[in-house]
This record gives C-alpha cells, sequence and structure tokens, in this order.
C-alpha cells in the first residue's frame, strides 16, 4: 500500500487473465463474491455504482470510465455520510498482464481527512485480498466483515 496525498494506492497480483479479473468490477454476480451483499453496476460512462458493502452501509457513485479489459474507473462514497458522500471521491482501477497473472492497482484518490484515508486503506486491503482468492478462481468465503 502506497499513501498519496488524499488516497491510497493498493496494489495485489491474481492468478488470472486481465480479462477474467476485469469482470469482477463490473458484473454484479462476481462483483458480491468479493465484496457486498448486493451491486447495482451499469458499467458505462455515466453508468451506475452502487454497493451495499455491508448491511445498511451503501456506497454510489457512477462509472467515469470502462475500458475491457485495462481500466475501470468510478466515483465512490457513502449514502448518509457527510464527510465521503456519494461520489466524493474516485476510485481507478488498472489492470496489466504479467505472464499467468494479473497486477491489479487500486488508486482511491479525493479522500477529505487521514481518518477517510485509513478507514479506506484497511477497507482496500480487506476486500482486495478477497478479490485475489475470488479471482483466482476460488472461493473466498463468508466475509468475516458481515459478522462484525
Amino acid at each position: 500500500m502506497v499513501d498519496t496525498p488524499r488516497g491510497i494506492e493498493v496494489t495485489t497480483r491474481i492468478k488470472a487473465s486481465p480479462e477474467v479479473v476485469f469482470r469482477y468490477f463490473v458484473d454484479p454476480a462476481l462483483y458480491v463474491r468479493w465484496q457486498g451483499i448486493s451491486a447495482d453496476l451499469d458499467p458505462q460512462p455515466g453508468g451506475r455504482y452502487r454497493v451495499e458493502v455491508l448491511s445498511g452501509r451503501v456506497v454510489s457513485g457512477q462509472f467515469l470510465m470502462v475500458d475491457a479489459p485495462k481500466r475501470v474507473v468510478f466515483t465512490w462514497g457513502w449514502e448518509g455520510d457527510q464527510e465521503v458522500p456519494p461520489r466524493s471521491s474516485t476510485v481507478e482501477v488498472t489492470l496489466e498482464a504479467d505472464a499467468d497473472e494479473t497486477i491489479v492497482r487500486l488508486r482511491h484518490s479525493g479522500l477529505p481527512s487521514p481518518g477517510a484515508v485509513e478507514q479506506h486503506a484497511l477497507g482496500w486491503n480487506h476486500y482486495l485480498g478477497r478479490l485475489t482468492v475470488a479471482g483466482s478462481g476460488s472461493d473466498p468465503g463468508r466475509d468475516p466483515q458481515l459478522d462484525g
């Protein structure tokens, strides 16, 4: 993880092609295998990005760029949260093939405070760990965040 001025960057490797990994960011059925209870995704510029991450905790925004299978960019923020409201920050995911793996680089920028950066860094590290398992074709199991 790298801290950036008002955001974070998290990188992971997944034993799958970029084409496979990309689908985990745009297909609602695959998205919820690694993050969230439900996902309402319309992966096109201006399309909906809405995920119920935990019960009653919904993040929403819109897709800004969808460049399969290399890059996806969407706005992000929590419904009912004044510090990080919907569409107030930006998540950029780039996928790079490396032999039989994909390097996933997620940058989350525009976060308003060090506390928000820290909270989102913990979340993205947790969820990209789950994506690494799911994207490789395994089952990451029930998200322990749902129980706490």
